[in-house]
């Protein structure tokens, strides 16, 4: 399994895909009903990228891998005007019997 990642992707790359795990009340309820985890990922990740990064950090089988782009915010601040960053979103669907510990307690 880790063979065929390692050789149709670099690693260094892959290590960097996924900026961090999404831990909200939509994500939570996702995971519940789907089997799904939430990440925050790189702007130019694909859809291929991401599913070999979560296969080869948490050694899980992944069912498939969903995308959603999300525009910054535009804030104020008194008279000046400032945008958040552009968000790159994944939801990643395990396959049935997989499970991730995110919170890095032991089983």
């Amino acid at each position: 399994m880790s063979a065929s990642i390692a050789t149709k992707f670099d690693e260094g790359r892959l290590m960097q895909v996924l900026v961090a795990p999404i831990v909200s009340e939509k994500a939570t309820m996702v995971a519940e009903a789907s089997n799904a985890v939430t990440f925050k990922v790189l702007q130019d990740a694909t859809k291929p990228e991401i599913k070999a990064a979560v296969e080869l950090m948490f050694k899980v089988e992944v069912k498939g891998v969903s995308v959603v782009n999300i525009k910054g915010k535009t804030k104020r601040f008194g008279k000046s005007v400032g945008r958040r960053d552009n968000l790159r979103k994944a939801y990643v669907t395990l396959k049935p019997g997989q499970e991730l510990n995110l919170s890095g307690e032991a089983a």
